[in-house]
């Protein structure tokens, strides 16, 4: 079985291309020829030896993410899409045109383990972890539609389905591409990465020295809610995520944002938004306040459009910077695992 190039970094293809007894420089020629040129196949590699190309078909395939399903709103603003790969796993890939640029957020395993129950990315469980070469395929099928029309993708959020730091090499491998100017290019301040508090390898990230904007699902301002909302809290409970929130911020002076989804009657009262004003209070932090996308299978509401404000009032007049998010893409079952329960359900 041939080996897949695509998602090899530049040492990585320097060695490869050592290997075949050819000079260094030829694995830069190649990265710019996978990342940059978008190459589906060797044959089309033109300032490549013809022999280099030929001994590359013979042991290397390319293997890029395949559309199984798309989905876009009614304002063009979102799209949503299915994406495949060799082994037949699909994950969800969402494109936001935002006002400063085009957003993606991306899926880093197919399905989740975290069990959070406002969440259809867990309801089939998990499949397996995403290389790093498959998160930056969804990334690559998206900037290679947005080239079409003469744009690029200008920001990434990976917060799709899966659990980013149980995934922490890929990941880091993937953003670390991302900013390669054989690939991308991307500022790592253009790049978010969001947990449900893995606090161990919140620390390690601390320690990367990448510029990185962290956000931190947090849903409840006290364990037992958020222990219901999400079992991780029961082996890494809300102060010891709150506290490697807090040292992540210190350690790389940028702001870490808490996710903060708004049920109905579940975790938006007057008293839940005193616990959070203290929790949070003298951090380098904001809150992004997310009404809940409701799933069919959860049975969770979102509140009143009153209600909402009133929690965000509350969070600024108590000087805990929040904002809450625009919502796109409602027509489209925009949140992470709907699409994927979708199809996975026809099949």
């Amino acid at each position: 079985m041939m080996e897949n190039i695509f998602g090899k970094n530049l040492p990585e293809l320097t060695e490869v291309v050592q290997a075949m007894g050819l000079p260094k420089f030829r694995g830069k020629q190649l990265a710019e020829w996978l990342y940059k040129k978008s190459a589906a196949d060797f044959h089309s590699m033109n300032n490549l030896p013809k022999g280099l190309r030929e001994k590359l078909a013979e042991s290397y395939t390319i293997e890029r993410a395949v559309p199984s399903a798309q989905l876009h709103s009614a304002d063009g603003k979102t799209s949503k899409f299915l994406l495949s790969f060799a082994d037949g796993a699909g994950v969800e890939t969402v494109l936001m045109r935002q006002p400063y640029g085009n957003s993606i957020c991306v899926s880093s395993q197919v399905g989740c383990s975290m069990g959070c129950c406002f969440c259809a990315s867990t309801l089939h469980g998990m499949v397996r972890s995403l290389t790093a070469g498959e998160m930056l395929a969804q990334t690559m099928y998206i900037n290679d539609l947005l080239a079409e029309e003469g744009q690029k993708v200008d920001t990434v959020v990976i917060m799709g389905s899966g659990e980013p730091l149980l995934n922490y090499e890929n990941v880091l491998k993937y953003i670390r591409m991302l900013h390669e100017d054989y690939c991308l290019g991307m500022s790592y301040r253009s790049i978010t990465l969001s947990t449900s508090g893995i606090v161990p390898n919140i620390y390690r990230l601390a320690q990367e020295e990448l510029p990185v904007t962290l956000s931190i699902s947090l849903h409840a301002p006290e364990d037992a809610l958020r222990s219901e909302l999400m079992p991780v809290n029961m082996k890494y409970p809300l102060a010891e995520v709150v506290k490697a929130g807090r040292e992540y911020g210190e350690l790389t002076h940028r702001r870490v944002t808490y996710e903060y989804i708004l049920i109905d009657g579940v975790n938006d009262n007057l008293r839940q938004a005193k616990e959070l004003t203290a929790l949070l209070r003298g951090q380098l932090a904001s809150v992004n306040l997310i009404p809940i996308n409701p799933v069919a299978e959860r049975n969770w509401q979102r509140p009143a459009p009153e209600r909402i404000s009133f929690f965000a009032r509350y969070l600024t007049d108590h000087h805990i910077t929040a904002t809450v998010r625009r919502e796109m893409g409602n027509d489209i079952q925009a949140a992470c695992g709907q699409l994927r329960n979708k199809h996975l359900e026809s099949r």
